[in-house]
């Protein structure tokens, strides 16, 4: 069969880009090793978001003391709470296979290798067919990094899948790496009662976010009973036959052992460009092995492109979507709307509570460059919604360019962050001002006046600040 387009790969950048492809006329076919949605719909994004919910409700219940309802949490049965995230998962993965199959993209399932310019051998139950197109996209995604000494077992040793595949919980729980996914499950499992001990090389917990914001979810923690360790680094792993010991050593050389019933490795992610035929036809990857790309997403062999992951930008579910969707425009004659995506208009989005979002610039950044910045910091206890909902715990920080007013970042954490972030990242985008943002009226009472008021303090004007 000959084709428009065959696309390696159905995670969100490759169905999103299906999906795109097919609007605008070009006869596709998707290639997917394993269930519709990739490793964000069935070993990610989607379950791990389940898990933070049902926590959230769990943890929650302590609450109800406040208003003398007494309940009690001793029956929790993680089986179940297990189960529900994979209802999730079924539900959305087969609302994928849907919209795949509404938009009449061909879907199979096996294994794909590029095999000559235009031609893509897809086995399948051992059987082996060539399937032609005038141009191949390949969004693999990525997989757990392994790092020597710390393999996984899946048993004692956890991947990020491993943990997502658990019934039952542990006792305790030691998570080497508090990057986005190690923070999440480290609320996750303490919010369920596992004694939970957070270990992070760099100095402080999300290494990529703003400090000033991650330094309140790193109290948060604290206050919750995790125990987190930064500047420290796993230096070796012993498994026992009912426990795990790891060895760290903090910056100052001392050596503290830590015993758990599970470990939890997140040190990062690979991308997946091994055994798809890509160095036989000349793609250039990185040292690194990601596929070196252009601004629409096209590599250095024709007819090839590569989006997600497996590139250079930011691995992030919805970059990889968006990039799906300039590529295919590309390959389809149009102009697309952007083109190579601006890392400084990617939303972050750490889904714990309280919730850490942002954009663009850090402050540490700022100053690494030399720009000079105004900064505009305003806490969430000063919004009353938050004190009504009895969500004080957070702040909302801009950063603009000091004298242009261009805002150059935005960085929040507390309640619902993760959603709030879009209205500054909305008028970064639209090239406003933070006295556009000051001069919309928004609801009272609502967090979102936190978003208000850091835009008046930029001019130092905030009415509650």
């Amino acid at each position: 069969m000959s084709l428009d387009l065959i696309i390696i790969g159905a995670g969100p950048g490759g169905y999103c880009a299906a999906i795109r492809a097919a609007h605008l006329g070009l006869k596709t076919a998707i290639i997917e090793k394993d269930e519709p949605g990739g490793v964000c719909l069935n070993w990610g994004c989607i379950p791990s978001k389940s898990l933070i919910h049902q926590a959230y409700t769990f943890h929650s219940l302590i609450e109800m003391e406040n208003i003398g309802v007494s309940i009690d949490r001793s029956s929790l049965d993680y089986a179940r709470v297990h189960a529900t995230s994979r209802e999730a998962v079924k539900k959305l993965t087969s609302g994928v296979a849907g919209l795949l199959k509404k938009n009449n993209v061909e879907y199979y399932k096996g294994t794909a290798k590029i095999t000559s310019r235009g031609e893509v051998t897809l086995t399948s139950d051992g059987a082996s067919q060539k399937v032609k197109a005038k141009n191949i996209l390949v969004a693999t995604g990525s997989r757990p990094m392994v790092i020597g000494g710390f393999e996984f077992d899946e048993q004692q040793v956890l991947s990020s899948r491993g943990i997502l595949n658990l019934k039952q919980l542990p006792t305790s729980l030691t998570i080497l790496g508090a990057g986005a996914i190690g923070c999440e499950f480290a609320y996750v499992m303490n919010s369920f009662g596992v004694n939970v001990t957070l270990v992070e090389y760099a100095e402080h917990i999300l290494p990529t976010e703003d400090y000033e914001t991650t330094n309140i979810l790193y109290k948060s923690f604290l206050g919750e009973g995790i125990n987190v360790l930064v500047n420290t680094k796993a230096i070796g792993l012993k498994k026992n036959t009912e426990s795990v010991t790891v060895t760290t050593e903090d910056n100052s050389g001392h050596i503290v052992e830590i015993e758990s019933e599970k470990v939890l490795v997140v040190f990062g992610r690979s991308p997946n460009t091994k055994n798809l035929g890509l160095t036989e036809m000349g793609v250039k990857l990185t040292e690194r092995g990601h596929v070196m790309v252009d601004d629409y997403y096209q590599t250095n062999a024709a007819g090839i492109f590569a989006i997600g992951d497996i590139t250079e930008t930011p691995a992030l579910a919805h970059v990889a979507s968006k990039e799906g969707e300039i590529a295919v425009e590309k390959m389809a004659g149009h102009i697309p709307f952007i083109a190579k995506i601006d890392s400084n208009l990617v939303p972050s989005a750490i889904y714990c509570e309280p919730q850490v979002a942002g954009f663009g610039l850090r402050e540490d950044q700022a100053k690494a460059q030399n720009i000079k910045v105004k900064k505009s910091v305003f806490n969430y206890a000063s919004a009353g919604k938050t004190i009504a909902v009895g969500k004080s715990e957070g702040l909302v920080k801009i950063l603009c360019d000091q004298n242009t007013g261009e805002i150059l970042g935005a960085h929040i954490v507390g309640h619902c962050a993760t959603e709030l972030i879009h209205e500054l990242l909305l008028a970064k985008h639209s090239e406003l001002l933070p006295e556009d943002v000051e001069s919309m009226i928004h609801a009272h009472p609502t967090i979102s006046e936190a978003i208000m008021e850091a835009a008046r303090g930029i001019n130092g004007k905030p009415i509650h600040g």
